[in-house]
């Protein structure tokens, strides 16, 4: 029956990229009607009768050619109105690929197309599959898992494979960049696309789903994209995540993907050394993972249950570094601790033979602070600093992502004093943090640090603003030799004045001299 398709397709091909005549459309349904006397019998459901011949000639060199586009169509009553509705889009022009001028056009125009397929594949769960038109050799020669399906040793000759463990959108994602050179992702469906592309190892387009994520990454989906990168063996990825979670631990662990992650990401999130928040805000955390974890498993979010769910979890929790009323009115009532552990807990606290407990004694490192320091001396005059209410501002940007914590600020040269201050973090005009906080000055030229609520992530690369309204002696220190670039550990930050700034701080000189940050850490600390 091949056969007799490419005859088909022969009558209404012409050269030179013409479109046939009527007359010329009439003559080749009249060819083809006497090919099919000849050849072939077709009863009513289009297969030939037994008893019936298929003939062997055809042109060797000729290769049918469909494409998107209306079928010509035939004189009413044609015998061959039937067959070339079944042949769907045989073109009129052979020659559509002079079109396309770069090889990636012509590959772009095989995407999610029948034409020239020579293999289907049915993807996602039963129930909700799509079939996906596609072409060997552009596959192979992207994929070296579509090379061996293919044309390796046990290559597969199926022409329809089935792929139950991927989302559609994610494969046609993966196609799109084999065929078009294109990569398009969406936060939806970026994990499905990284998982396909691990499955095929295609890895510029898993790399360009890790940078995907990492450039969307923020405390509130930390904790399910670090469950997501261990389960995809992404270190890197990975690393950003611990980086995000020990800096804003506090909003990670409240966020509402942190009960989603799986038991082994649970236990790395608890018995991490650096994370920076008190253990009740763990503690917390735990116990709500617990209870989405009963939830899953269709079972009463009861004590007994949560602690089963959470089994050696538990005792990666650090409650002897709690404060005896935080663990008195905190897990001492929840009925998830045992009785003979609720009173080693509270002899730990107050006996000075102290039982030997479970759970660590030993409270966690958290993340230490770094400090940018702007200036290289500083001042005071009697005719200057004062404030009354104007706002003291710098722009800065960094080379690293790291975690603005807070700044610090001068205070009075004339004496010790109380100062209360509005600090805020900006970016392009956006507040991302503000605290209306106090400090008090001794007097002397030392810094004192002021602190936001939560640390703020500052990307590199990008300007942001860091501004201080103060109220306090009108007098105080101020900084001089002010530099414009500054090394501080790994992290290089770069200033420049801000047109915020009314009360003469800039570059060179003025308020706001330190720039406290959590960051990456030089390997010889």
């Amino acid at each position: 029956m091949s056969n007799f398709y490419n005859k088909v397709s022969l009558a209404y091909t012409k050269p030179m990229n013409k479109r046939m005549t009527l007359q010329e459309i009439s003559q080749a349904n009249q060819w083809i009607n006497g090919e099919i006397n000849d050849t072939l019998s077709i009863n009513s459901y289009g297969m030939p009768q037994s008893g019936s011949t298929v003939s062997q000639r055809e042109s060797s060199s000729f290769l049918p050619v469909t494409q998107p586009a209306s079928a010509p169509t035939s004189p009413v009553g044609s015998p061959v109105s039937q067959l070339l509705s079944d042949l769907s889009n045989i073109t009129l022009d052979p020659n559509w690929q002079a079109i396309k001028s770069t090889v990636r056009e012509r590959n772009a125009a095989m995407f999610n197309n029948d034409l020239m397929a020579d293999i289907y594949f049915v993807v996602g769960n039963p129930g909700h599959t799509q079939r996906i038109p596609s072409h060997k050799y552009i596959l192979a020669t992207g994929s070296s898992v579509f090379y061996a399906m293919f044309y390796g040793g046990l290559a597969d000759t199926k022409e329809e494979i089935e792929v139950p463990d991927v989302e559609p959108t994610a494969f046609l994602t993966l196609l799109r960049y084999l065929y078009c050179d294109e990569i398009q992702l969406e936060p939806d469906t970026v994990l499905a696309t990284l998982y396909v592309a691990k499955k095929y190892i295609v890895p510029h387009l898993a790399r360009a789903c890790v940078n995907y994520l990492e450039t969307s990454l923020t405390a509130k989906n930390a904790c399910l994209l670090l469950s997501q990168s261990r389960l995809f063996e992404e270190p890197e990825l990975m690393q950003r995540c611990w980086e995000v979670i020990d800096a804003q631990a506090e909003i990670a662990l409240h966020s509402d993907g942190f009960v989603d992650i799986d038991a082994d990401t649970l236990q790395s999130v608890l018995g991490r050394e650096t994370i920076n928040c008190k253990e009740t805000i763990l503690w917390e955390a735990a116990m709500n993972w617990a209870s989405a974890e009963c939830n899953r498993r269709e079972i009463e979010p009861t004590p007994s249950n949560k602690r089963q769910v959470l089994d050696s979890a538990l005792y990666l929790l650090r409650l002897p570094a709690m404060s005896l009323e935080e663990f008195a009115n905190g897990p001492a009532q929840m009925g998830m601790l045992t009785l003979e552990e609720t009173v080693d807990l509270f002899l730990h606290y107050t006996a000075s033979n102290k039982p030997r407990l479970t759970y660590p004694t030993k409270p966690r490192i958290g993340l230490k602070p770094q400090t940018c320091h702007r200036f290289q001396s500083c001042a005071y005059r009697s005719n200057q600093w004062r404030y009354r209410g104007r706002c003291d501002s710098i722009q800065f940007s960094v080379d690293r992502r790291v975690f603005i914590v807070g700044f610090g600020l001068y205070g009075s040269s004339t004496g010790a004093s109380d100062y209360t201050v509005k600090i805020e973090l900006k970016r392009l005009g956006r507040i991302l943090a503000e605290n209306n906080t106090k400090f008090f000055s001794d007097g002397s030229s030392n810094t004192f640090h002021v602190y936001f609520a939560h640390p703020v992530q500052v990307d590199p690369e990008l300007f942001y603003t860091a501004s201080a309204i103060l109220d306090g002696a009108e007098l105080s220190y101020f900084g001089q030799e002010g530099l414009s670039e500054i090394n501080a550990g790994c992290v290089t930050f770069q200033f420049q004045c801000s047109s915020e700034s009314t009360n003469g701080t800039g570059v060179q000189g003025g308020q706001i001299p330190e720039l406290i940050f959590y960051g990456p850490v030089s390997e010889n600390h």
